[in-house]
């Protein structure tokens, strides 16, 4: 039997193609002459090149030679590529291009499907991923999390009142729509509180932009928490994390991106080894992730224990309360845990919430406004993967394959900063090119979540995480209330290593206390007086959630000693052979042992089947002799028979 190769293959992506908005830099070389130039739009290149090296924002490397082709062709092919790989304005981005093409062509479709037919997608048991679009899917998420006390507010519908906000989003039902209105003109943006998610003990999770309104700060403060707070089933108080406060910020995230990128695409690899560890130190990347996580698992502890909601809030509210958000709902919940429920989580949280894919992700070429906070979210929840690989349907492949398809520029998904841009932008270019869009609210562009798009349903099976240990009753949800709560239940200790002694294992008190600039900003004054008490109290709720077994289906927390912060080897260094290798050594070395490797794999498939082979040859023989033995034995006894008859 021939030993069977698999490699997954995207089906609008070729090996060595490369999307034009994953392009960072291009650089110009030519040998001869020892020149090389960085290409931007509407340049000149006043030499032929023999050499194109193209930087990609994936930490991919490609190289491209011209040595068969003329030196004006090249030249061409180089000015080509940085004119198209840098556009000015969004609707020359290619989804504009395609989608456009598909309702003037029906009958053309991207892997034969229309991406106006929709943009859910259906898992294995053929859930839907809600877009949350609608208020219907709002109105199942409330019912899901038995938010009885909060409703579905349709007062932005048409974006009359904030074109950064969806058009339908949860409010405390004590909250009138005329008072929402009113509040609107206080925060920046009119971004009014949004409802994320509430616990079965029924505290909430809000976000909230900063009010702007100095003098009105105090007032419209507590009137929103006393709504929070009415809408609690014990009254519990409000507390408030200022995100802007206590976790880096969108530039300083940007600036260890930068760092960590140069260090793992640095050539050649082996002369980083020696100084790698100092160097990722420097970079304050994996500082940042040990920080979020830090961060919501302290949050976890407020509503899980505690009984209290929690109301994220930053400037703008559409950054770091994304990250900060769905990170506590990972944790506390295990349905963003699945696969459906995760793509819903980004939804919800990201898409809908107005996150800036397209500024952060910078595919117009901004880079005063770019950022990778939404792979800082895909890296953390990677970490928690890792650390609980039992507690998640989805595997690391899918996490990466997530992140690559943002840099895609086919799927509406992560391609403009809210949802109001969608609409607006793709109804301008509908009127531009005579598209009748009927009742729509704009373009459909194709949804990432439609993964047959990009890959086969055996492609597809890479998604799935062969650890995960599902529920064995099926997943409740569409109005029943679901129980997070810890089980007696012992699951092996295999799962999670329990450490013998906190303070030198997985996790010590100064992991999470004392810690400069407590995180918790507590709106009642008369708390400040309790901080001490509630620090040890988190610390003894930290201390007795590692001493017992975990829960798969309850509440995870993050071990965040140095060691079990780990980067993110398959996303950061999949591009670099040399840093596949199990402790060190050469490629070409490593390269010639697989090869040796497989070489006596085969030999051995072959060794066995020959041994099979022989035996049942062996096996026919033996039959055979004993068929004419057989035979033999009856016609004596047949003989012997007749002579007595």
């Amino acid at each position: 039997m021939p030993l069977q190769k698999f490699h997954y293959k995207n089906l609008l992506l070729g090996e060595h193609d490369v999307p034009l908005t994953c392009i960072e830099q291009i650089v110009t070389v030519n040998d001869t002459k020892r020149k090389q130039k960085v290409l931007g739009p509407n340049q000149k290149l006043k030499f032929n090149p023999t050499e194109l090296i193209i930087y990609c924002k994936d930490f991919r490397i490609v190289r491209f030679r011209f040595d068969e082709a003329g030196p004006e062709s090249a030249k061409k092919v180089c000015l080509a590529i940085a004119h198209y790989s840098q556009p000015t304005d969004l609707q020359l981005l290619f989804a504009f291009e395609y989608v456009g093409e598909m309702y003037h062509n029906p009958a053309k479709k991207v892997n034969t499907i229309d991406p106006r037919g929709g943009g859910s997608s259906s898992n294995a048991s053929g859930q839907q991923t809600p877009l949350f679009e609608t208020y219907s899917d709002w109105d199942r998420e409330i019912k899901r999390t038995g938010a009885s006390e909060w409703r579905v507010c349709s007062v932005n519908e048409g974006y009359m009142i904030s074109t950064c906000l969806p058009e339908y989003f949860v409010v405390p039902s004590s909250l009138a729509d005329q008072d929402l209105k009113l509040y609107s003109y206080s925060f920046i943006g009119r971004r009014m509180p949004l409802w994320s998610w509430n616990h079965p003990n029924g505290s909430a999770l809000v976000r909230m932009a900063n009010i702007k309104d100095v003098l009105q700060q105090r007032r419209i403060d507590q009137r929103i928490c006393n709504a929070i707070t009415r809408s609690h089933p014990q009254r519990s108080d409000v507390y408030k994390s200022d995100l802007d406060k206590y976790l880096p910020s969108i530039q300083e995230i940007q600036a260890a991106h930068i760092k960590l990128k140069q260090l793992c695409v640095n050539e050649p690899f082996e002369e980083t080894e020696e100084k790698w560890l100092s160097s990722l130190e420097n970079t304050h990347w994996l500082e940042y992730i040990r920080s979020f996580l830090k961060h919501s698992a302290e949050l976890v502890y407020m509503m899980e224990c505690k009984h209290v909601s929690v109301v994220l809030q930053e400037e703008e509210g559409r950054d770091l309360s994304c990250l900060s958000a769905s990170l506590i709902q990972v944790m506390l919940d295990p349905y963003f845990r699945t696969i459906v429920g995760f793509q819903s989580l980004i939804q919800k949280e990201w898409v809908m919430a107005g996150y800036q894919f397209l500024d952060r992700c910078n595919h117009l070429k901004r880079s005063d406004k770019e950022s990778p906070l939404f792979l800082m979210f895909l890296d953390c929840v990677w970490q928690l993967l890792e650390q609980y690989p039992a507690a998640f349907e989805f595997s690391e492949m899918y996490l990466t394959i997530l992140y690559d398809s943002a840099r895609i520029s086919l799927f509406g998904t992560f391609l403009f900063n809210c949802p109001h841009q969608r609409v607006k932008e793709s109804t301008e270019f509908a009127i531009s090119k005579n598209i009748q869009l009927g009742d729509e609210k704009g373009l459909r562009f194709p949804c990432v979540w439609d993964w047959s798009l990009q890959f086969t349903s055996r492609d597809r099976l890479l998604f799935h995480n062969p650890l995960y240990i599902g529920k064995s009753a099926p997943c409740v949800q569409n109005g029943a209330v679901k129980s997070f709560k810890r089980s007696k239940k012992n699951y092996s200790s295999t799962l999670r290593g329990v450490p013998p002694a906190l303070k030198n294992g997985i996790i010590s008190e100064q992991e999470f206390f004392p810690r400069r600039n407590s995180l918790i900003l507590k709106l009642k004054p008369d708390f400040l007086q309790q901080t001490e008490s509630q620090s040890n109290s988190m610390e003894q709720y930290f201390r007795d959630w590692f001493a017992k077994p975990v829960d798969l289906h309850g509440v995870i927390l993050p071990h965040l000693s140095g060691t079990q912060i780990k980067l993110w080897k398959l996303c950061y260094f999949r591009w670099v052979p040399e840093a596949q290798i199990n402790h060190g050594g050469f490629i070409t070395a490593f390269h010639k042992v697989s090869l040796l490797a497989d070489e006596v794999d085969m030999l051995n498939r072959n060794l066995r089947q020959y041994k099979s082979n022989s035996s049942l040859q062996d096996l026919k023989i033996s039959s055979s002799e004993m068929g004419v033995g057989q035979a033999k034995a009856e016609l004596v006894v047949s003989i012997g028979g007749g002579g007595d008859w």
